[in-house]
């Protein structure tokens, strides 16, 4: 089934910028919002640079993979050494964040600024098995005008998020429908479930 893609822009200490997409991404919460990511170590036992960055410098971004996006996204997955930035690779317009001097894709057009909240990681069979799932604070949206709706929502028909599948698939959003539970007030018709179910 879809899996979000957390395209995730970080930078290490010594400053060299780094962008990477990672499938196993999510929202947590709400209130305050929260995120989470796993990264799987390399065959070697070494760990992700996008984790050792968050960890450094306490900050990383979650840009929006799009389709028009998508050959830069699959770009950014190579294996590069930690001295070298994804980004000089890719054919997308640095912009930085607020809180923190992290890269940000400008074509993007929905980006969080992600305070690093902690690390856990879990063992596995082998060491590419072994995991460090990262959980962070958004501290600041930032959404393209364009693509906000009169009544205030984001356009994701417009946007076409794209989303992993298995093997080397994708699919894009494209169509969404709206089911609202009996009962659910408007908060709720705007994906606030924690007050829907009380």
């Amino acid at each position: 089934m879809p899996r979000p893609i957390g395209w995730l822009s970080s930078v290490s200490a010594a400053g060299i910028e780094n962008i990477a997409p990672y499938s196993q991404w999510q929202n947590l919460t709400f209130d305050p919002p929260m995120v989470m990511f796993s990264a799987n170590q390399y065959p070697d036992g070494r760990r992700k640079d996008t984790v050792l960055n968050a960890e450094e410098t306490g900050w990383f971004v979650w840009n929006m993979a799009t389709y028009d996006l998508r050959e830069a996204v699959n770009l950014s997955a190579m294996a590069l050494p930690p001295e070298e930035s994804e980004f000089d690779r890719l054919n997308v317009t640095r912009e930085y964040a607020d809180n923190a001097r992290i890269p940000m894709v400008k074509e993007s057009p929905v980006k969080f600024e992600c305070r690093y909240l902690s690390t856990h990681r879990l063992k596995g069979n082998s060491p590419v098995g072994t995991i460090d799932i990262v959980f962070a604070r958004v501290e600041k949206i930032h959404i393209d005008d364009r693509f906000i709706t009169r009544e205030g929502k984001i356009d994701i028909p417009a946007i076409k998020p794209i989303a992993r599948l298995g093997y080397f698939d994708y699919t894009v959003v494209k169509d969404v429908f709206e089911m609202r539970v009996p009962g659910a007030d408007a908060d709720a018709r705007f994906g606030l479930e924690g007050r829907a179910a009380g």
